[in-house]
């Protein structure tokens, strides 16, 4: 192996939508650029959650690109809200449109990243046996790609077919006229339920938290209005990159409390039929003010019961653990009415929990449940669970793993204290999945590059998040989280999926917005709260 092939400017770590993003950008810049990819192809998230049902909450024509504006001129949506399987067509699209994938190494799992610092260059190390060195290390590893599968008494035993819905398999599953199990209702599972319904003989769905979920309204998009968003493209990103979640939505300008019923009525029925997680901003103050987030929570309550014909079953489907909203909201398409059919049963685990997975199903503390197919919706180790899978070492030795063992800090969710020239994407700290995915990247990356810029023409050789900057920020970002009513949440925001994990809301809850502004502000200031030191001898 030549010099060339193991020594680069800059190291990409996955192939997501960040990813994607960083290798075109970087490359633009004349940089030397490689990427590694657990997967066998591009598209991060999409490429794995293949599962019945999967789709984006975030309306297709927001969750796309805007950095190539021939291609959201000559690429059309379907629907409002994309299914998997055009999503990942589209980013296969872009990776083919920019010559993407000859950057990658697929089929590749990063191991371990360390610092030089005498070099200022970072060794990345992988699972092939192949390691490379690069100046910059840019980690878009997904905020939910690192699975979760719940340590369950004999959960290996089952004797039938097993899926998780994170991993879900390439090859077309077969479920007709299966007993299926399906364990959780969290997003996939509430999104996929409906789809399993009505392929199988019968559905066990055992339930550990009951979740908020609002219909999709979701359908095809009509030429005209098609038509009609790419000539406001601009203007309709403009909007996006300065509201609060990166879309062009604004909540009501007044409180829900300083509108009388009927008014009230009227909004949550206008964001109703929005859709999804977007009715968490009708007002303001939904998830700041526990009396407003009560109306809110009431009139989604009123809603489910009109779907759900068993109103007993609807008191156990209706959270009564958490203020509506400080958990996503799911966008489904007939998840309650799922209920009302003869073959869908509710098992509901906090009345009778899982004592253990046996070899032909599952066996509360009530009775067992003998199924052919045993699907896990378990969800993610989120937004750090993929970084604490590669062991990443800063300068001294310093573990990424033990510096975040009391919660992630970082400065912006960009970059951490002790390790120079490594930047994360869309990570904590940052908007993240509060923002819509795609123009965090873009900001993101686009950031990076202007302080790339401002190093190569200030002639400095790395950069680094200083500890007080990283301290004043983690600061920053929880006191904003504590102004609302999101940690009260036994969240995935929180960790409080995963046993042992610490208990801290891990993105920045102050609005897409107001983050662009900062971060916009400390590059205006010469990156104020970075360390810029010099290159390294020779």
């Amino acid at each position: 192996m030549t010099n060339q092939d193991s020594d680069f400017d800059a190291v990409v770590v996955g192939a997501g939508i960040s990813g994607l993003y960083a290798v075109h950008r970087l490359r633009g810049r004349g940089m030397r650029v490689h990427g590694f990819e657990s997967a066998e192809d591009v598209g991060g998230t999409w490429y794995h959650n293949r599962y019945p049902g999967a789709r984006c909450d975030v309306e297709s024509i927001d969750y796309s690109y805007s950095f190539d504006s021939e291609l959201q001129q000559e690429w059309t949506w379907s629907e409002r809200f994309a299914t998997q399987e055009e999503i990942l067509r589209y980013l296969e699209h872009v990776a083919d449109r920019h010559d993407l994938r000859s950057a990658y190494d697929f089929l590749t799992r990063v191991s371990a990243a360390v610092y030089d610092e005498r070099a200022q260059r970072w060794t990345i190390s992988t699972d092939t046996g192949r390691t490379v060195t690069a100046r910059f290390c840019i980690l878009a590893t997904g905020v939910l790609s690192a699975t979760n599968k719940p340590e369950i008494p004999g959960r290996d035993t089952f004797a039938g077919e097993t899926y998780h819905t994170g991993e879900w398999p390439h090859d077309p599953v077969d479920l007709t006229g299966k007993r299926i199990g399906v364990i959780g209702t969290g997003s996939s599972a509430i999104q996929a339920i409906p789809v399993i319904a009505e392929q199988a003989e019968r559905l066990f769905v055992f339930q550990r938290t009951p979740n908020y979920s609002i219909p999709a309204g979701n359908r095809p998009l009509d030429p005209e209005f098609i038509a009609e968003v790419k000539a406001n493209y601009a203007e309709r990103r403009r909007l996006s990159r300065i509201s609060g979640g990166g879309t062009p939505n604004s909540p009501y300008p007044r409180s829900a409390l300083e509108v009388d019923a009927e008014e009230r009525t009227r909004i949550y029925d206008e964001w109703w039929q929005r859709g999804g997680y977007l009715f968490a901003k009708a007002f303001p103050d939904q998830t700041t003010n526990l009396a407003a987030n009560d109306t809110a929570r009431e009139y989604v309550e009123a809603r489910i019961r009109e779907m759900v014909r068993d109103q007993e079953l609807a008191d156990q489907l209706i959270p009564n653990d958490h203020p509506i909203g400080t958990k996503r909201i799911v966008t489904d398409s007939g998840y309650f009415q799922t209920y009302n059919r003869d073959n869908v049963t509710l098992v509901n685990l906090r009345r009778t929990p899982i004592e253990q997975i046996t070899e032909t199903g599952v066996r509360t503390s009530e009775q067992s449940f003998d199924v052919d197919v045993l699907i896990f919706a378990t969800g993610f180790d989120a937004m750090t669970g993929s970084l604490a899978r590669i062991d990443i070492r800063g300068r001294d030795g310093r573990e990424l793993s033990a510096e975040w063992a009391a919660g992630p800090r970082t400065y912006l969710g960009l970059a951490a204290a002790g390790f120079p020239n490594m930047f994360i994407l869309a990570g904590p700290g940052s908007p993240s999945v509060l923002a819509n995915m795609v123009l965090m990247a873009e900001q993101h990356v686009d950031w990076i590059v202007g302080c790339l810029d401002h190093l190569d023409e200030h002639g400095f050789g790395t950069v680094e998040a200083s500890e007080q900057a990283v301290d004043e920020w983690v600061t920053e970002c929880n006191t904003k989280a504590a102004g609302t009513l999101f940690p009260t949440a036994n969240s995935w925001y929180m960790g409080a999926n995963i046993p042992g994990k610490p208990r801290v809301f891990m993105p920045y809850i102050g609005g897409f917005g107001n983050y662009n502004a900062l971060c916009a502000e400390v590059a205006a200031a010469g990156y104020k709260g970075f360390e810029l030191s010099a290159p390294a001898a020779g």
